[in-house]
């Protein structure tokens, strides 16, 4: 019961009534922030589904030349050809915040700039499907590495969600109405003591009243 664990004072009221204030603004906050959150996290899954599409079909297109590659090449001359890559790759994250969600965001850079690098060898004994093979790869490596980064996003974004949705629904649902019911209740056992003072104190003044019509 609200009235068995509170003292019904005009000061517990008062205070109740500040916490019922403050909830109520931060209830309103975090549905704000859900909302947005949520807002945020469809905007990432339609960009997840655009990447996952580019990267399917680049790692399909990919493969298929390294396919007809393999096939005119033999076995030795393609894992002689590809031992040995020249181009190297640094991979850099840092941390963008997103409604108190701190998100990674993958770049890398190459050790140079000539797209001749990812070819590590040299043209007279391959095949130009090999060719085409390690160009998809390095054009489809970016949009995988947006790709990571996007479905760490969505992971995150979630993970906030569900919280800030326990959080909007623990004082909707149980810390809201509990101090409303105990200020509901504090303001009836104050309005009841008054009623009895108030009673106390007319028959007071009528007892007074009939002693002094006595004495006269």
């Amino acid at each position: 019961m609200a009235g068995t664990t509170i003292t019904p004072t005009r000061m517990m009221l008062k205070q109740l009534k500040g916490r019922l204030k403050t909830a109520r603004r931060g209830h309103k906050l975090m549905k704000d922030k859900r909302d947005e959150l949520m807002r945020q996290f469809m905007d990432v899954v339609r960009l997840n589904k655009q990447l996952r599409e580019r990267v399917e079909q680049g790692l399909t297109e990919a493969f298929a030349a390294l396919q007809v590659a393999s096939a005119i090449m033999s076995p030795e001359m393609l894992e002689q050809a590809l031992l040995y890559p020249r181009q190297s790759v640094e991979l850099d994250m840092e941390f963008k915040n997103i409604m108190s969600v701190n998100v990674p965001q993958y770049s890398f850079h190459t050790r140079n700039n000539d797209p001749s690098e990812i070819y590590p060898y040299g043209f007279a004994q391959t095949s130009g499907e090999l060719d085409d093979a390690l160009e998809r790869m390095a054009t489809v490596f970016e949009d995988m590495l947006r790709l990571a980064q996007v479905e760490k996003t969505m992971q995150l974004l979630a993970e906030e969600i569900e919280k800030t949705r326990r959080r909007v629904n623990a004082l909707e649902y149980v810390m809201i109405p509990e101090l409303e019911s105990n200020i509901k209740y504090i303001s009836m056992k104050l309005e009841e003591n008054e009623n009895a003072t108030k009673v106390r104190l007319l028959k007071v003044k009528e007892m007074v009243l009939q002693n002094a019509h006595d004495f006269k």
